[in-house]
């Protein structure tokens, strides 16, 4: 550790570790600039029964054909007139253009509202090539518009193409909202116009190196996840780490002349807890490889990726540049040498602390009922949207569903499909047929070898409701039953049914997992048998805290009665080893000053002297998530907020309150089996009013300058 930290900060080392990074990145910037990362395209589990009918459909003849729904309603609310539905049959030669066959039409609803045009088109290979079909239908309709009638296209292809056109220019977006916040937050909390940039340029480095990297090795292996989470997680937790190095680097500077001796130390005080964070959350991370829904597993290998070049450039660039830069980028509040090492800080933090350990009950009682308050959220929460719920902004496809429930079956937008034998069709129609909410149901098409035959089926709930979906498990269990039928259901709705139950059975696994990743973490860092347990036990409670209040505001902010499926499962994975880098970054140094002052006032200094840096790193990592609400869809709405709470309830409740009071009431028993090596404080000479410890300096401490 001392020859990496020499090697990074003299003067010779500083600008060779600089001019190695900048060649490292430029060659990787060019040889990856061309890479893109699969679409993404799947939600249920890929051996799930709706997507193994819809790998069966596609070998059907026509199989990249799906309909689209022209929804036609008066603008005044009236009945068409058969002006309006001659006019409404004029528009099926301007649509041919657009469609893989004839278009068809019009069909005009029971209370004569409404009408339904039906464009059978090509669909893409993926939502973002369907969305070019979708804005040319689209913009012939606007061209051929009809006075006094209304015309909005819905349907599954149309929902796809609106996701995928959604997040045109979402992620410039986001990366430009997201390197606002921390810019305008390290300002704040540096009060320098010079020192932010200097972490703010490697952490945008950082993003742009983690963006090309995780493309190709998506690209390579197929996987599918959101670059947005990843840039959050890079500009999150980078910024966390660069916030933890330059405070520890301002506080070695008040008592060591050298700053490059300064940084340093300073480098070898944080790069353990950085690095034993970094292994933590990474870790946690990889155990989504384990997940069955492809856009789960699929975050693990980049989010682990964009996590450790994160770390890298903040622990390899970031020193070159500030040792480069010296004292002077602090400017104008340049730290200075004191001439008595490290004076007692007396502020607000030593304050709350010595509250805590004075008061340790009453602190962990009334933080305790804070938490259960908030996980009261949780009460009457469900998990799944609805397919019209999904968007946080208005969509013409959503819109044209809402209608079309209004006036038909909504199950007309989102049909059920049945792949079964072709001397079967007339068992697997009647059972549908004969089921409670089944519009109507008839053969769709046979494979041209006649292996297989397909039956459509039109619901009368609307895709996504509770209904809709034991319609579905209903539907399964009758065809499942017939014999010699092999008959499968799929289609969206069945592609829903699957993706909620592959979430909630990819948590069920998961979380234990993680939960046990970061028991090791802290096993190995902190060398103790106890601590652990009860670090993991407070997470614990603080997470599902958390996922209650950010399913109550999400009622509250977003209107979404429901969480979407993979909110929890994220949420918890980010929430448990997100939140416990504050507690290892605390703990890391209270481990530190146990050894001169023992345990209930080492937890003082710890709290005195990291109490404001591990705020501002949760304020900014709340920031950053929050910013995933600039975003279209109300899965990563959903995702920033409960995150967002959860960073802020560890920073300023688990971290200031929970933790040092646990530490109080358990005392030096918190490290059993073993004990802190009697040391020198990192804070120097600080000596505590009795009022805020129970203990004097341990006798085995050496003496301090």
């Amino acid at each position: 550790m001392t020859t990496i930290s020499s090697s990074l900060t003299s003067r010779r080392g500083a600008w060779t570790v600089l001019a190695l990074a900048l060649v490292v990145m430029v060659a990787l910037f060019g040889l990856l600039s061309g890479a893109d990362a699969p679409a993404r395209s799947t939600h249920a589990p890929v051996d799930s029964e709706s997507a193994r009918v819809g790998a069966l459909l596609e070998q059907f003849p026509d199989a990249d054909h799906q309909s689209v729904l022209v929804v036609a309603t008066r603008a005044d609310g009236g009945s068409l007139g058969a002006d309006d539905l001659q006019a409404l049959d004029g528009l099926l030669p301007p649509l041919a253009e657009h469609t893989a066959a004839d278009p068809s039409g019009p069909v005009v609803s029971e209370d004569g509202q409404a009408a339904l045009l039906i464009a059978p088109i090509t669909v893409g290979a993926d939502n973002s090539e369907t969305a070019q079909t979708i804005s040319d239908l689209r913009t012939t309709l606007a061209d051929h518009a009809i006075e006094g009638v209304s015309l909005q296209v819905t349907g599954g292809p149309a929902f796809g193409a609106d996701i995928a056109s959604a997040f045109d220019g979402a992620d410039f977006t986001l990366l430009a909202v997201t390197i606002c916040i921390v810019a305008a937050l390290l300002i704040l909390t540096y009060r320098s116009p010079v020192l932010w940039l200097v972490p703010l340029v490697v952490i945008v480095l950082a993003d742009g190196l983690a963006g090309r990297v995780t493309a190709a090795v998506g690209a390579h292996w197929g996987l599918q996840f959101d670059a947005g989470i990843i840039s959050v997680l890079v500009f999150g937790a980078g910024t966390n780490y660069a916030l933890l190095l330059i405070s520890r680097y301002r506080e070695e500077l008040q008592a060591e002349p050298d700053h490059r001796a300064a940084l340093a130390r300073a480098w070898r005080g944080v790069a353990p807890a950085v690095m034993a964070s970094n292994a933590t959350v990474v870790l946690a991370l990889l155990t989504l490889l384990l997940a069955a829904i492809p856009l789960t597993r699929g975050l693990a290998i980049p989010a682990a990726i964009g996590l450790l070049i994160a770390m890298a450039s903040v622990l390899l660039v970031l020193p070159p540049l500030l040792a480069v830069c010296g004292r002077r980028v602090f400017w104008p509040f340049v730290p200075t040498v004191d001439g008595g090492g490290h004076r007692s800080r007396a502020g607000a933090w030593r304050t709350v602390a010595g509250a805590v350990v004075r008061r340790p009950v009453i602190a962990l009682t009334a933080s305790l009922a804070l938490l259960g308050v908030m996980a009261t959220g949780l009460l009457g929460t469900t998990v799944g949207l609805d397919q019209a719920d999904r968007f946080r902004v208005e969509s013409e496809s959503a819109a044209g569903l809402e209608v079309l429930s209004e006036h038909f079956p909504p199950g007309e937008a989102a049909p059920i499909l049945v792949v079964t034998a072709p001397g079967s069709v007339e068992q697997v129609v009647e059972a549908a047929q004969g089921m409670d909410g089944v519009v109507r149901a008839h053969p769709l098409a046979v494979k041209e070898d006649g292996s297989l035959a397909s039956v459509m089926v039109t619901s009368e709930y609307a895709p996504g409701t509770e209904q809709s979906l034991d319609q579905v498990r209903e539907l399964r269990k009758q065809v499942h039953a017939i014999d010699g039928a092999d008959a499968l259901v799929g289609g969206s709705v069945a592609s829903d049914l699957d993706a909620r139950e592959g979430n909630r059975a990819d948590l069920l696994l998961v979380a234990p997992l993680i939960l046990a990743v970061t028991f090791v973490v802290l096993l190995v860092l902190l060398r103790s048998a106890v601590a652990p347990v009860l670090l993991l036990m407070v997470n614990l409670a603080s997470t599902v805290a958390a996922i209650g209040a950010g399913a109550w505001l999400s009622r509250m902010l977003l209107e979404q009665q429901a969480l979407d499926p993979q909110v929890p499962i994220l949420a918890f994975l980010f929430l448990v080893a997100l939140g416990i880098d504050y507690t290892i970054f605390l703990v890391h140094r209270a481990r530190s000053e146990a050894g001169a002052w023992g345990t209930r006032r080492g937890m003082v200094e710890a709290v005195t002297h990291t109490g404001a840096v591990i705020t501002s790193a949760g304020i900014v990592l709340a920031a950053v998530f929050a910013a995933l609400g600039v975003l279209p869809l109300v899965t990563l709405a959903q995702l920033g907020l409960v995150v967002g709470v959860g960073v802020v309830v560890d920073t300023l409740v688990v971290r200031t309150v929970m933790v040092p009071a646990i530490f109080s009431l358990v005392g030096d028993r918190i490290w059993w089996p073993g004990r802190p090596a009697p040391t020198t404080s990192p804070s120097g000479h600080a000596l505590l009013d009795s009022a805020e410890s129970d203990h004097e300096p341990r006798p085995d401490a050496p003496a301090q300058a």
